[in-house]
């Protein structure tokens, strides 16, 4: 019965002198993780929606600064336009306009914003056609997510004979663009 104290003592001792350091050093690693990629996601998108376009370089400083984070993440974008189109009678017919319009909405994500960016030529990384432009009243939102597990994860699924979510980091961000930059 004494050993078994011993023995119970020993491990709690353990816990209490190395996991648990451990694991609140980890969990601060990821916070610490979440507050950088949130500040580069903030960055990135405001800068977007003050210039009204996104270049290859703003674009790769953003992944830069949150992969220096050492996780690795999942980038959405999402580009929102909003147009009105004309309702006519007789589409063949100017004159028959309605003085009505339809509101479309159309949305646009990385499949239709990264080639424009990195596009198959050998247009320099400054070249203007390079350019993904948007217009004052779009709306563009970034969500990004981290792909990896983390340390803080790991060991918390291991101290709790658990399954955490891969994804800690979470961050939605966007809104309406507000300017045009030439």
């Amino acid at each position: 019965m004494n050993s078994f104290s011993k023995v119970f003592a020993i491990l709690i001792s353990i816990l209490l002198l190395y996991v648990f350091p451990i694991s609140a050093t980890f969990n601060q690693q990821d916070d610490v993780s979440e507050l950088v990629a949130l500040r580069a996601t903030t960055s990135f998108v405001d800068a977007v929606r003050d210039k009204g376009f996104i270049t290859p370089t703003m674009y790769n400083d953003f992944l830069q600064a949150i992969h220096a984070t050492g996780n690795t993440f999942d980038v959405q974008m999402e580009h929102g336009q909003k147009r009105y189109i004309p309702v006519y009678d007789d589409p063949a017919r100017p004159d028959t306009f309605r003085n009505d319009y339809t509101v479309q909405y159309d949305k646009f994500y990385n499949a239709q914003i990264l080639p424009v960016l990195f596009p198959d030529s050998a247009a320099g990384k400054d070249d203007p056609k390079r350019r993904y432009k948007l217009q004052a009243g779009d709306t563009f939102y970034v969500v990004v997510k981290n792909t990896n597990r983390t340390n803080g994860t790991i060991l918390h699924d291991f101290l709790n004979n658990a399954s955490s979510p891969q994804e800690k980091i979470f961050i939605p961000y966007g809104g309406v663009v507000r300017n045009e930059d030439d």
